[in-house]
């Protein structure tokens, strides 16, 4: 079967970076791997799955067929019957961009008939429906010392943010293996599943988002794991970089209406991100036992707000933009490179279905994402799907032991719910 349409990345005139409509071949793109037979019946791949995801992960693709492949698992493990990965290359678009394109190959699992619906958020701030323009005046009055110190204060986080993306590296570390080559080295993935229930117990009592209980969780188990393998790398700087979707609407949109460039939807097709540089607060001299672990929540709470309202972020947009104006895609894409490979991890977070769903009629059980190829030694992400989240590792291999990291990741979330429930 060919469909026509489909596009590749070719280099045009001066040897800018374009799209070629070309014919595709499925078969081409459809991978159904053959695993070593057993005759035990009860047999669980779960050791040939994680062996053959390395593999795919390090693979690059042909550059004269289209950016993406679907592989099919036709084999149990401990989690599922099957699996389904799809790989598509950061070129086709964000994680928001291939979410939404995921989405759109599945339906409720209860009624396909009924959309598919999402956590819903609530405003950050209130709009001022206040008509008086005297009051407005006396408003923006009193706000003027308030809009001073974020201004001076949002080009000193910028000015830190283009250091650390250029000039700041952190040091080798239990995390960090500073090695050249570390995007095409192995890596392990594994991940861990989260009720949303129990991260809102800590939300509420704290006073702080989901995301804050998270990224304080994510910190913790780091430095755990840092204290475990070398007890001074406890207290080494070390940063991790999260990475914002930017665009004005949180709702997924179609692929049709992501690539109509006629309406203004507010979710485009393609690359729209920013980043986050937020540095990991050290362990005390303290033991495990006199750590409190609720102050790398508030502490990622108060960083996150701080950098979250400052003008560093719109400012990093702005500069990534020049850049790929001026000198192009590859340019900037070797910028961002640069940037992940000064800092010591990655965190993208993403939003799935509140109800179970399906693709082609097979219910969907869980499913998570992964950015691999990058030039870190560790990476995390974050998926809500039916009322969990499941926080995915990738590791490089060799370097990193990602059963330890995920035993530290559940004790740090153990020592967070203790401690909340104690308030």
């Amino acid at each position: 079967m060919l469909i026509h349409v489909i596009k590749i990345l070719i280099e045009g005139k001066k040897g800018k970076k374009q799209w070629k409509p070309v014919e595709v071949n499925l078969k081409e793109h459809i991978k159904v791997p053959i695993f070593p037979r057993s005759n035990n019946p009860a047999k669980l791949y779960d050791d040939d799955f994680d062996e053959y995801l390395t593999k795919i992960a390090g693979q690059e693709f042909p550059q004269d067929k289209p950016l993406w492949e679907v592989h099919i698992i036709k084999y149990p493990t401990r989690n599922s019957k099957g699996v389904l990965v799809f790989k598509m290359h950061h070129a086709l678009g964000d994680g928001y961009t291939l979410m939404a394109s995921l989405l759109s190959c599945v339906q409720r699992a209860d009624d396909p008939s009924i959309p598919i619906t999402f956590p819903s958020s609530k405003k950050s701030a209130e709009l001022d429906d206040d008509g008086n323009s005297n009051i407005k005046m006396k408003s923006m009055l009193k706000k003027l010392p308030q809009t001073i110190f974020s201004v001076i204060k949002g080009a000193s986080d910028f000015g830190w943010s283009v250091l650390k993306g250029n000039l700041l590296v952190d040091h080798e570390s239990p995390i960090k293996s500073g090695h050249e080559d570390v995007g095409s080295r192995p890596i392990a993935i594994s991940t861990v599943c989260l009720s949303v229930d129990s991260i809102k117990e800590v939300k509420n009592k704290l006073k702080v988002s989901i995301n804050d209980v998270l990224v304080g969780m994510i910190f913790l188990s780091i430095r755990l794991y840092m204290e475990a393998k070398n007890e001074e790398s406890s207290k080494a700087d070390a940063t991790g970089l999260v990475l914002l979707n930017t665009r004005r609407i949180r709702a997924y949109k179609s692929v049709k209406e992501m690539l109509d460039t006629k309406t203004n939807s507010g979710a485009s097709w393609g690359n729209q991100f920013q980043f986050m540089h937020l540095p990991i607060p050290k362990m005390s001299d303290h033991s495990n036992s006199l750590i409190n672990p609720l102050e790398f929540v508030l502490s990622a709470n108060k960083i996150i707000n701080s950098l979250r309202n400052s003008l560093a972020i719109p400012l990093n947009g702005v500069l990534l933009g020049l850049v790929d104006k001026i000198k192009g895609p590859e340019v900037a894409a070797k910028y961002v490179h640069k940037t992940l490979a000064n800092s010591s991890l990655s965190i993208s977070h993403m939003v799935g279905p509140v109800e179970k769903v399906a693709i082609d009629n097979h219910p969907v059980k869980g499913f998570y994402f992964m950015t691999v190829g990058l030039r870190q030694s560790l990476t995390v992400t974050i998926l809500s799907y039916m009322g969990y989240l499941r926080i995915g590792f990738g590791v490089e291999k060799d370097w990193i032991d990602v059963h330890h990291l995920i035993s530290c990741f559940e004790t740090a979330q153990e020592m967070i719910l203790n401690a909340a429930n104690k308030i």
